[in-house]
């Protein structure tokens, strides 16, 4: 019987210490939401912003974070070649990693765009506008000799640069007739 209630009294103190830590922790908001999908013109495909972009390889991102992937797309852009913002925000990063030249932006809506190899003169903390001219495409170290490679962050997470021109995804709609049911009988 002696058992029995310490037993009852341990799960009792148990219990409760489990629901007085639940309520001295703040709510859980969830994950972070996604960043709002740009108005039409808001972003641009670099090097040109002019122009539809020529992606030379897509965006093939891994199963998992420590697998390899593509992680953005890379597009034509011959070394020497000007290379513009893909929409308004200022620099995070100007510089060489791995031996290439990297400039990474901080974009208004919260992305981050990373271009490489991009040699620029812009500082950490400088102000870009979509289109402005932010360096030219370097020689050094890329997978692809005539090519800028794009790649956007929402947070931890890269998505498709892609889908961020022309006001984000694109929605299949339905092509069955107003008021036709989804399943008919054979």
């Amino acid at each position: 019987m002696r058992r029995r209630t310490v037993h009852v009294v341990v799960g009792a103190v148990l219990a409760t210490a489990v629901v007085v830590a639940g309520l001295s922790r703040p709510a859980a908001s969830g994950p972070p939401a996604a960043a709002p999908w740009p108005a039409p013109g808001e972003w641009c495909a670099p090097p040109s912003c002019t122009a539809v972009a020529d992606v030379v390889r897509g965006f093939d991102p891994p199963l998992q974070d420590w697998l390899p992937g593509h992680r953005g797309v890379d597009v034509v852009a011959p070394p020497g070649m000007p290379v513009a913002a893909p929409a308004a925000g200022r620099v995070t990063f100007a510089g060489a990693v791995g031996g290439r030249p990297v400039l990474v932006l901080e974009h208004d809506d919260g992305r981050r765009s990373t271009l490489e190899p991009v040699e620029s003169d812009l500082v950490r903390g400088e102000s870009v506008a979509r289109g402005q001219v932010v360096g030219v495409t370097g020689t050094t170290g890329m997978h692809c000799s005539s090519c800028l490679h794009w790649g956007v962050r929402e947070d931890e997470v890269y998505v498709d640069p892609l889908l961020l021109l022309d006001g984000g995804p694109i929605v299949l709609l339905s092509t069955r007739p107003e008021g036709t049911p989804a399943r008919t009988k054979p």
